[in-house]
């Protein structure tokens, strides 16, 4: 890797944000949220100060687009609580020459997140609605370095793997193998695990290989749909 790999600036895309009602809105929830809980990296906690959440909701939910809580995007989805959002980006460790792989596009808004903080950000949606809408709202924001399109998220994006980082938004009652397979060496996975009672894993690829992983915290995500429901025989 050059020396400088980690000095490349991510995508900064110029974002209308003229209305000021929700500026406090933001700061308070980097201040109560975040500051104040457990999220310390500088780099996080500046992109999700700056990037208007209330964008990546629907109109009538716009009011509580920074409480601290999942909402509702339609079709059965949601967008995560923003708490969990900065956790999960802190924990997968971004860099600005990093390739991350974020499955679950939703509306866009973790990805958006990632775009900030890394070079190549590859999105899948397995509700084509919604990775239309998200790569036509994206685009229309700015960002010129987040790939989305609508599939399955269980098999990744395997044609532009390795990644050096994933964050998963939805919770297969296992880890995906193929997943793991993406993972570059030293890369991490962030990723809900369970079906009754879900766990938010850490899977971490060594520079030699071997994979190591452990539990963060409880979770609730909604669960993953497609390959991921089916029996283990049929996905062999």
């Amino acid at each position: 890797m050059p020396e400088n790999a980690d000095r490349i600036e991510p995508v900064r895309p110029v974002v209308p944000d003229a209305d000021d009602r929700f500026l406090k809105a933001r700061r308070d929830m980097i201040e109560y949220h975040f500051r104040r809980r457990d999220i310390t990296d500088e780099r996080v906690l500046e992109v999700m100060g700056r990037i208007p959440r209330q964008l990546y909701v629907p109109d009538d939910l716009q009011s509580s687009a920074y409480a601290d809580r999942p909402l509702s995007i339609g079709l059965g989805q949601t967008i995560s609580q923003p708490y969990i959002v900065a956790l999960m980006t802190q924990l997968a460790r971004p860099r600005p020459s990093s390739r991350a792989l974020d499955v679950g596009t939703g509306s866009g808004y973790q990805a958006a997140v990632l775009g900030e903080l890394c070079k190549e950000v590859y999105s899948i949606e397995i509700v084509e609605t919604l990775a239309n809408q998200a790569a036509e709202r994206l685009g229309r924001l700015g960002y010129t370095n987040i790939h989305v399109r609508a599939g399955d998220g269980y098999q990744g994006w395997p044609e532009h793997a390795p990644f050096d980082l994933i964050i998963v938004a939805a919770a297969p009652d296992h880890v995906p193998e193929p997943l793991v397979e993406q993972l570059a060496p030293g890369g991490r996975m962030i990723i809900p695990v369970g079906r009754f009672r879900q766990d938010l894993m850490v899977i971490e690829k060594m520079d030699d290989g071997t994979v190591e992983r452990w539990s963060d915290i409880p979770v609730a995500f909604v669960p993953m749909t497609g390959e991921a429901q089916q029996p283990k025989q049929e996905r062999e």
